[in-house]
C-alpha cells in the first residue's frame, strides 16, 4: 500500500492529527513486522511507540466496560476525550470498582489525558472533536447502533461493544453506514481472540470430532426483580439522553447502569448479552445461518420489574442441517457434538477426548483458517482481560492496515441477529421460518414486524 493511498484511506471525514497518521502509515508502509508489534504476556501490554504517536482515542460510555476497553487501548493510542451521561461516570467517581483491580489501572490513570473540558455529557460533541481519530462504545445495548453509525459517519473508527444491535433492522443499517465510510469497525465479542474458543471452533472446522451435527449453548437465567420504585432522578444524570431512542418512561434506578440488561426495552436479557459471545462463537463454528427456529419462553407479570423471560429455551435448524439449542439450564458453555466425537468450551476449559488427542496430533496455529490477517506472533491469550489485550491489539492492526477485523460488522450483525430471531420466537410462542438471504421471515408478517421497533423522535436510527 503506498503512502497516498493510505492517507486517503485511514484520513477522518472531519481531519486527524498529523503526527497520529504519519505514525500509523509509516507502520503499513514498513511492512507485517512493524504492524505487527509483539506484545508481552503481562498485564501492562507495551508498543515500540505507544500513546504519544498513535490514534487519539474517544471513549463514549465509561462506568465498567467502556474503563476496560480504554485501559487496553491506552497500550495504542491516547484517551483524550470521553463522554458519559452520568455525572458521576464522567468525574470518575462512580466508575466500577472493578475495573481498576481487573485492569491493574485506577480510573485516573485510564482518563489521565483526559482534560475537563473533553468530559462531554452528549458524545455527538466528541464526535465533533477532529483530533479524535478512534471510538470506543461501552454503552448499554440500545445506543450502540446509533452511536456507531453517527461515528463512523464522522470519519472515526469504532470499537463497539457487544451485542451489536437491539434490533435485526439495526445491523442492516450499521452495514450500509459502514461500508459506505470505508471505516474500520470491530465489535467487542473478544472470545473470538481467546485461544480456547478459536482453538475449539478450529478443531471443529478441522473436522476433528468428524462431521459436526450439534450444538447445546448454555447461557444461565435471567434476573428476576420487581415490583421497583419510582424515584426522582439523580443529581447529574441526564435520563431522557440515556434512554435515548426508547420509551420515555419514569426514572427506577434498576432500569439503568448493569441492570439495564433485564428490561426488553434496552436489551434481550441473556439470550443476547451471554448469547453475543456463545452463539457467536457456536456460528462462527457451525458456518452457516439458521432457517427455523423454535423458542419458548415463561414471561414475567410484575408491573414496574424486570420483564426478560423467566425462563426460555430456543432450538434451531441451520442451513447445513446443523442442530443447534440455546437455554438458560446445564453448565455455562457450549458443546460441539459429531459423528467422531464431543468438545465442550467455555470461559474456564476446554475439553473433550479430540482435546486430548492434541498432544499426539497438534494444530498448529499456523493452519488455522478462520481469519486471514492474524498476527501470530501475539502471544495467545485466554480469559476475558488478557483476551481482550489480543481482541483490542488486532483492531488497531486493522487500523493501521484498513483490513476487517476478527469480528467485523457482519459477523456481528449475523450473530446477534440469530439471538434476537430466538427472543422473537420466543415472544410470538411459536416456530419460526427465517430468510437468511432476504433476512426475512418466510410467509409471516407478524414476526417480520418484530425486525424494528418503534423510535423515540429525536433518536432514530438512520445509516
Amino acid at each position: 500500500m503506498n503512502r497516498r493511498r493510505n492517507h486517503a484511506a485511514f484520513r477522518s471525514k472531519r481531519g486527524t492529527t498529523r503526527r497520529g497518521f504519519f505514525a500509523l502509515a509509516g507502520a503499513v508502509a514498513a511492512g507485517p513486522a512493524a504492524v505487527f508489534a509483539g506484545e508481552p504476556s503481562g498485564r501492562r501490554a507495551a508498543t515500540a511507540s505507544p500513546a504519544a504517536d498513535g490514534p487519539r482515542i474517544g471513549v463514549i460510555g465509561c462506568r465498567y466496560q467502556g474503563s476496560v476497553i480504554a485501559a487496553k487501548a491506552k497500550a495504542h493510542g491516547r484517551v483524550i476525550a470521553l463522554a458519559d451521561v452520568d455525572q458521576a461516570v464522567r468525574d470518575l467517581s462512580a466508575i466500577d470498582s472493578k475495573v481498576a483491580a481487573q485492569v491493574q489501572l485506577a480510573p485516573a490513570e485510564i482518563y489521565a489525558d483526559v482534560a475537563t473540558a473533553d468530559r462531554h455529557v452528549d458524545y455527538r460533541r466528541l464526535l465533533d472533536d477532529t483530533r479524535v481519530d478512534v471510538i470506543l462504545i461501552g454503552t448499554p445495548d440500545h445506543w450502540h447502533t446509533k452511536m456507531l453509525i453517527d461515528a463512523v459517519k464522522a470519519g472515526k473508527d469504532v470499537y463497539c461493544e457487544k451485542p451489536l444491535t437491539l434490533t435485526i433492522d439495526e445491523g442492516k443499517e450499521i452495514r450500509k453506514a459502514v461500508h459506505d465510510s470505508g471505516r474500520i469497525v470491530q465489535v467487542g465479542s473478544w472470545q473470538r481472540s481467546d485461544s480456547r474458543f478459536r482453538t475449539a471452533v478450529e478443531m471443529v472446522r478441522a473436522g476433528r470430532i468428524g462431521k459436526l451435527e450439534k450444538v447445546d449453548v448454555a447461557l444461565g437465567k435471567n434476573q428476576v426483580g420487581g415490583p421497583f420504585t419510582k424515584q426522582p432522578l439523580p443529581p447529574g444524570l441526564d435520563w431522557d439522553l440515556w434512554q435515548g431512542q426508547t420509551p420515555d418512561v419514569p426514572y427506577i434506578p434498576e432500569r439503568c447502569h448493569f441492570n439495564f440488561r433485564w428490561w426488553q426495552a434496552y436489551s434481550g436479557g441473556d439470550l443476547t448479552d451471554w448469547g453475543a459471545h456463545h452463539v457467536d462463537i457456536a456460528r462462527w463454528a457451525i458456518n452457516a445461518e439458521p432457517v427455523e427456529i423454535d423458542g419458548k419462553a415463561e414471561y414475567p407479570t410484575i408491573c414496574d420489574g424486570y420483564d426478560v423471560p423467566i425462563t426460555y429455551s430456543v432450538r434451531y435448524r441451520f442451513a447445513n442441517g446443523v442442530e443447534m439449542t440455546v437455554g438458560d439450564s446445564g453448565r455455562n458453555g457450549i458443546m460441539f457434538t459429531g459423528s467422531d466425537g464431543r468438545i465442550f468450551v467455555n470461559r474456564g476449559n476446554l475439553s473433550g477426548n479430540p482435546v486430548e488427542g492434541l498432544k499426539e496430533r497438534p494444530l498448529p496455529r499456523e493452519s488455522f483458517g478462520l481469519y486471514d490477517f492474524d498476527n501470530r506472533s501475539r502471544p495467545e491469550r485466554a480469559g476475558k482481560i488478557d483476551a481482550i489485550v489480543n481482541h483490542m491489539g488486532n483492531f488497531f492492526d486493522c487500523v493501521a492496515a484498513r483490513r476487517q477485523p476478527i469480528a467485523d460488522v457482519e459477523s456481528g450483525h449475523r450473530s446477534v441477529s440469530v439471538c434476537h430471531l430466538g427472543n422473537i420466537s420466543c415472544r410470538l410462542g411459536r416456530p419460526l421460518k427465517w430468510d437468511p438471504a432476504a433476512e426475512r421471515f418466510v410467509g409471516d408478517a407478524e414476526a417480520d414486524a418484530m425486525l424494528s421497533r418503534p423510535q423515540r423522535k429525536g433518536f432514530e436510527v438512520r445509516a
